[in-house]
């Protein structure tokens, strides 16, 4: 069996766990391969709205394994509230959800360091969702990070309280800045006793025995293309790799072993926090998008920064993650136009070019657009694609045509029943 891959081609809040939920049936087991509790994977079902943040987006649907792979950091605190939500809903906890042994730890001090070293920045910030991921993936390349496994190991606090103690001294160097530790470090250890009670697997071990197996399996992404820490708009990106890449190194799945890659995009684009976006709409177009689409962020509340579709990025994002098929997201919130801009290239110092370019950040960059009709119309309440509207068939066609991917489904609505097939 081949490990099917779900990712995000832009910069985040694609809508991957909407899509995760929906194609869940379909699988035995859904895992997370990179990241951490800076994701916001938002799901909405029976009135109710569920937004996760470290547990793939599996886990409302029985008889399917979730699982947390070693290329996750996992802070205990989030992690037992997130799970303290879940309650509610009766889900066989225990049974259903395992983290990887290899999965690194954040701890309270790597949130300290991550504020302290994003205050530091002034105007310069890279956006930091605050949550101790880059401090954490740090740690693990730097060797000094602790693993999930520690937390059975009988000299476990030894362990914790050197690496403290090397992050207290980092703090010093922060003039001014204050915190609490004691306080933190409460929630934390109850979060660790939390993750003891849990199923702790090795997880390379465990995926490659499913797969051997015959079973199917899921891989889970989190934020987007455009924050891989290789091929994202650097410095403005995350800690991790997004793309199809992480998937191998974030489950211990061979290349050879990598089956479909769907890519999940918005209708348009968005972007959290700072950095470069080409096709951003600095005016009132720009914040009718994102007040239709609610666009403030599921981590964070921030407001998301909007714009048209940009091509050049999304045949980048494709390029890199050897995406198979396509599934767009929000159509809806398109309904408000007449006509649709997307852009086609790019003109930098008044050379036209349809590549995603290395100094995206300095570049002087000019996205040009091309005008597509609108639909201008409710689309929430179709039931499939064949009586869409002409226009969003054209516009469908029209992404396919100049992506050379297949877009297999259209998002609607929030609702997982507002999800409609394609081809």
């Amino acid at each position: 069996m081949k490990v099917d891959v779900l990712l995000g081609l832009q910069w985040g809040d694609e809508g991957k766990g909407k899509i995760v939920d929906v194609l869940t049936p379909k699988y035995d087991i859904i895992a997370r391969f990179q990241g951490g509790p800076n994701a916001g994977h938002t799901l909405e079902f029976e009135g109710i709205k569920h937004v996760l943040h470290t547990i793939p987006s599996g886990i409302f649907h029985g008889n399917v394994i979730n699982l947390v792979g070693n290329g996750v950091v996992i802070d205990p605190v989030i992690f037992q509230k997130e799970l303290e939500k879940l309650e509610p809903f009766n889900i066989d906890v225990k049974n259903r959800l395992l983290i990887s042994k290899k999965a690194h730890l954040i701890l309270p001090t790597h949130r300290l360091l991550d504020a302290a070293s994003e205050a530091a920045k002034g105007k310069n910030k890279i956006g930091s969702t605050l949550k101790g991921i880059g401090p954490t993936y740090m740690d693990k390349t730097g060797r000094n990070g602790l693993r999930v496994g520690d937390i059975f190991t009988p000299n476990f606090k030894e362990k914790y309280n050197a690496l403290v103690e090397k992050h207290v001294g980092i703090l010093s160097h922060h003039e001014g800045f204050e915190y609490d530790l004691k306080e933190l470090e409460g929630p934390w250890f109850e979060g660790i006793e939390t993750l003891k009670a849990l199923t702790a697997v090795d997880s390379e071990h465990y995926l490659n025995q499913a797969l051997k197996e015959g079973k199917k399996v899921l891989a889970e992404g989190a934020q987007g293309t455009m924050l891989d820490i290789d091929f994202g708009t650097y410095p403005f990106v995350t800690s991790s790799n997004t793309v199809t890449a992480g998937t191998c190194t974030g489950l211990g799945i061979a290349p050879t072993r990598i089956g479909k890659v769907i890519g999940i995009f918005k209708a348009y684009c968005t972007r959290v926090g700072s950095g470069p976006f080409p096709t951003e709409l600095e005016d009132e177009t720009g914040e009718a998008i994102r007040k239709e689409g609610r666009e403030f962020g599921a981590t964070t509340g921030r407001p998301r920064r909007c714009g048209w579709i940009d091509l050049p990025q999304m045949r980048y994002a494709i390029m890199v993650n050897g995406v198979t098929e396509l599934s767009m997201m929000k159509a809806d919130v398109l309904s408000i136009f007449n006509s649709i801009q997307v852009c086609t290239h790019y003109l930098i110092d008044g050379n036209k070019t349809e590549e995603f370019p290395f100094d995206v950040q300095d570049a002087n960059i000019v996205p040009v657009y091309e005008e597509l009709e609108g639909w201008n119309c409710d689309l929430t309440a179709l039931e499939n694609f064949d009586t869409a509207p002409q226009a969003l068939k054209n516009y469908v066609t029209y992404l396919e045509e100049k992506l050379e991917v297949p877009i297999t489904v259209v998002s609607v609505g929030p609702d997982r029943k507002q999800t409609l097939s394609n081809h």
